[in-house]
């Protein structure tokens, strides 16, 4: 092995060492100094030296390299704590009756009869935590700007609906309907934090798990981009995630950290509540999570504060003049800990303290009783209080506070880390007898023991209820709360969807280019304009939205500090503080998050933004379907467009580029509006449509889909006499046969409409059928609508039956019903039942491939002369056509060899 003169590393830390030394024995002095701490004080003396070194180097600014851990110790010493400005005996008394309420709510909702379970493990761990929040830190929104926004960890929910009860905004009825929404209506309580379900209480919908910690990164970022355009003052807002060791497992959770430390987000605190637990069991048994956390948030540019020891252990630490209880504290694995956390102080005492003199002298005058009470951090108001103060005030990046705490604490040896504490939700008449006792409740055995346990209540006028209600006052009003204070948006008249309604001429673009042409439109008007909020993952250019960046620009802070290879080019790239643009890299969940948080401005900071989110449709809903639920949940709104959509139209880039499905996964979410239009025209009046319904006077609170292609076509103009409500609905017959004598219908949606022109056109002229080619624009829309007049029909038998939209507008078509799109027949399937006449559909059904367009819809047997013989086929089926023309029509266009089909337009990625 080479000796440390020889070696000649590149680079130590991230710093480079490759510097020659020009004084080899000062050098040489200097190792001799720490080879001699070594032999005559010890390692952990040693390290202690280079420890104080660092920081001192680090005083002097002398580049040293970053640690990515270190000591299992916290952050913030004794000496450097702030003072606490509250009543600490006062916030106990709150604390407890908050812990209470919790546990009995949950406790009451698992009686006989009910069932519905709760959790109360995950609130009891992390009840300290918010309780400094809420005395000290967290803004309401009473000053008339967005206050702080709060991502509440899901599970703890019982904990915020139990202080609300103690301010007055919740009952003992609302307490008593948790998880009963609809039975104890209007009294009912979410089991989580969901928004659509409780719109004046929650903001943000956190307890699908990673979906809180990357929602609140996007959101920090939104408030800085909000405030860097001037459309909203958030610059007293701070961002507060209130999350779980387990839940940082998940890639969403830790995936977007570098964003939030690249461009500064100050604004923006984690605060990961490592009861080192997770549903079943320890997170990390074998290793340290709260370590492991801190290397990664360090590596990833963020402040890292671990609050690990209550001030029970400061006296002991304050002894540890040769390290040996850091050693001790650094090298104990969490499943240990755990382990501890239920066990005695004379098991503590043992192996924890005992198989060291030294460590066993520290506790020599303490109990059993009194090492059993040294505690963690996260349940010591000062030292939380001084996290998060430091949090706060820290400058130039977000912070992480990694908590150590208890899962189940305070809720008795049956609950208090125990593996299966997440899966418990009623306490027994003992568990609640020694829990009261803990807390000093004024509550009776007799109370307790008949029927379900009381809720408490100090009084209105008590001390503990006009301090809180004091420190909100302080703060700004009460939170969590959902304030709507946005007023409709002046929209922009017909004469700005003229253009893209005239259609396309001899030119053929892509509906996608329709779209971008109908954006650049409505961005010119004064007042709409600077509200759209332009989302990509990386693909502005292969959507033809380059378009956009001299003028919208590419947000970022810093700027743009070099010279664009492109900026000689008319469309080069360019990035600005104040840019329009969000260019999000290659993460469809980073550019979900900034969807949502945009889409829901209106609520958060009562300015209305208009997000513009395009991507790759297959990678959508497939890909961040959850956060598009996150999405609704969160009653966001704006436009999502699935571009170079359908299974067929991007064949060259294969399977996992094609999209046959994306709409089949929109019709599931309540929230979604989608579209899949074939025309400029159609695109005209849907976006036109949607503006009003979300942002116009009577605004509702949905989020529009869109699905765009990247196949060039000619696009007509819009009709004198176009059938707009049809157009919106879901459905208006597009184009009418005009010869032949044997009727039929074609239904076709999206790309797919021009193949069902080119078949009516074959019928005529060929086998004397007359088809009219009906262009619907949204099968979901239709089911949904459907759906709810059957729903209406059901409940009212004695009124007047509603008939669905879709089969009044083709009643009075003659022949059978032939459906074709470019996704699976499972998306026109889905108003079957509806359809007055015999119904048949074409689909791209199955895994896509790279091919021609035309060899691959040939394929999946959806071109134009499949629907010929698709159409013949049905009408065979009615008697209306002989069998015998079926073999024939096969035969004449070759539908059994793909290669035999016209490979069709090339090209055309926006």
């Amino acid at each position: 092995m080479a000796s440390g003169s020889d070696r000649n590393p590149i680079i130590i830390g991230g710093l480079p060492s490759q510097v020659p030394d020009f004084d080899p024995e000062e050098t040489q002095e200097w190792l001799d100094s720490l080879d001699a701490a070594v032999d005559e004080r010890g390692r952990e003396r040693a390290r202690y030296l280079m420890l104080r070194l660092i920081e001192r180097a680090r005083e002097k600014r002398v580049a040293v390299p970053e640690m990515r851990s270190t000591d299992y110790v916290n952050t913030i010493p004794t000496r450097a704590e702030p003072f606490f400005p509250g009543n600490e005996e006062i916030e106990r008394k709150i604390l407890n009756a908050t812990r209470w309420n919790a546990a009995v709510m949950v406790s009451r909702a698992q009686r006989p009869g009910i069932g519905v379970g709760g959790h109360i493990a995950t609130f009891a761990s992390s009840a300290s935590l918010y309780d400094v929040g809420f005395n000290h830190f967290f803004r309401g929104k009473d000053e008339g700007d967005g206050g702080d926004q709060v991502f509440f960890q899901g599970h703890a929910s019982p904990g915020i609906y139990a202080r609300a009860f103690l301010l007055d905004r919740l009952s003992e009825d609302n307490l008593d309907g948790f998880r009963q929404e609809k039975s104890k209506a209007p009294h009912g309580l979410s089991s989580y934090p969901h928004p659509r379900l409780m719109p004046d209480f929650w903001e943000f919908p956190t307890v699908s798990m990673g979906l809180g910690p990357i929602g609140a990164i996007y959101q920090a970022r939104m408030n800085r981009y909000m405030h860097a355009r001037e459309i909203a003052d958030t610059s007293k807002s701070h961002v507060w995630a209130f999350l779980g060791d387990g839940e940082m497992d998940e890639p969403e959770s830790l995936g977007q950290l570098t964003i939030a430390a690249r461009e500064g987000l100050d604004n923006l605190t984690f605060v990961v509540n490592c009861n080192l637990q997770r549903l079943d069991g320890p997170v990390r048994g074998n290793g340290k999570v709260i370590q492991e956390l801190e290397s990664v948030f360090r590596g990833a540019g963020w402040n890292v504060i671990k609050l690990i020891w209550d001030r029970t252990w400061d006296p002991l630490l304050a002894q540890d003049r040769d390290g040996i209880l850091v050693n001790r504290m650094n090298t104990t694995p969490d499943g240990q800990f755990q382990t501890y956390a239920t066990e005695s102080g004379a098991y503590i005492r043992d192996h924890f303290f005992g198989d060291d003199h030294r460590l066993r002298a520290m506790v020599e005058g303490m109990t059993d009783d009194q090492i059993l009470h040294l505690g963690r951090g996260g349940h010591d108001h000062k030292k939380i209080y001084a996290a998060f103060k430091a949090a706060v005030e820290h400058k130039g990046q977000p912070t992480v506070i990694l908590a150590k705490t208890v899962k189940g604490w305070t809720l008795g040896p049956n609950f208090e880390g125990r593996n299966a504490t997440h899966q418990m939700k009623k306490l027994t008449v003992d568990d609640l007898k020694g829990f009261r006792d803990r807390l000093h409740l004024p509550i009776s055995d007799k109370e307790l023991e008949s029927g379900a346990p009381p809720y408490y209540h100090p009084g209105r006028d008590s001390e503990e209820i006009q301090y809180m209600h004091d420190r909100r006052l302080g703060l700004g009003g009460y939170v969590p709360t959902r304030v709507v204070r946005s007023k409709p948006l002046a929209l922009p008249d017909d004469k700005t969807y003229a253009t893209v309604k005239k259609g396309s001429g001899q030119q053929s673009i892509a509906t996608t280019m329709a779209f971008v042409r109908l954006l650049k439109d409505l961005m010119r008007d004064k007042e709409l304009g600077r509200r759209f909020v332009l989302i990509a993952p990386d693909e502005y250019r292969t959507f033809g939205m380059d378009s956009f960046f001299p003028s919208a620009k590419i947000y970022n802070p810093l700027g743009q500090q070099y010279e664009s290879v492109d900026r000689e080019l008319l469309l080069a790239y360019k990035e600005s503080p104040t840019g329009q643009m969000l260019h999000d890299g290659i993460s469809e969940a980073g550019c979900t998050a900034s969807l949502i948080a945009a889409g829901s401005a209106y609520a958060t900071h009562g300015e209305p933004l208009i997000p513009v989110y395009v991507f790759y449709s297959m990678f959508g809903f497939q890909r961040t379907g959850d956060q598009f639920w996150q999405m609704a949940d969160q009653l966001a709104r704006g436009f999502v467009l699935g571009a170079t959509a359908g299974r067929t139209t991007l064949t060259g880039e294969g399977l996992q580029h094609a999209d046959g499905h994306s709409q089949l996964l929109a019709s599931t979410n309540p929230g979604c509006v989608a579209y899949d239009p074939a025309f400029g025209f159609e695109i005209a009046h849907i976006v036109q449509d949607g503006l009003r319904r979300m942002y116009g006077p009577d605004s509702e609170d949905v989020f529009y889909y869109l699905t765009v292609y990247n196949e060039p076509i000619r696009h007509p103009a819009e009709p004198a006499n176009v059938d707009a409500e049809g157009i919106i609905k879901g459905v208006y017959r597009f184009s009418e046969g005009t010869s032949g004598s044997i009727p039929a219908q074609i239904m076709a949606s999206g790309v797919a409409v021009p193949w069902a022109v080119e078949a009516q056109k074959i019928l005529a002229e060929e086998w004397n059928v007359k088809a009219d080619v009906w262009s619907a624009t949204s099968w979901n829309e239709l089911r949904r609508e459907a759906v709810a007049c059957e729903e209406y029909n059901l409940l009212h038998p004695e009124e007047e039956q509603r008939v669905p939209y879709v089969t009044r507008k083709l009643a009075g078509a003659q022949g059978p019903f032939v459906a074709v799109s470019d996704w699976m027949r499972a998306v026109p399937d889905q108003i079957a039942r509806w359809v007055p006449g015999t119904y048949q559909s074409l689909g791209a059904d199955g895994f896509g491939f790279a091919d021609t367009r035309g060899a691959a819809r040939r394929f999946f047997h959806i071109d134009a002369q499949s629907i010929v013989v698709g159409v013949l086929t049905e009408l065979a089926r009615e008697g209306k056509v002989d069998r015998s023309v079926l073999k024939q029509a096969i035969d004449r266009y070759q539908l059994l060899d793909v290669s035999a089909a016209d490979p069709g337009a090339a090209g055309g990625d926006a």
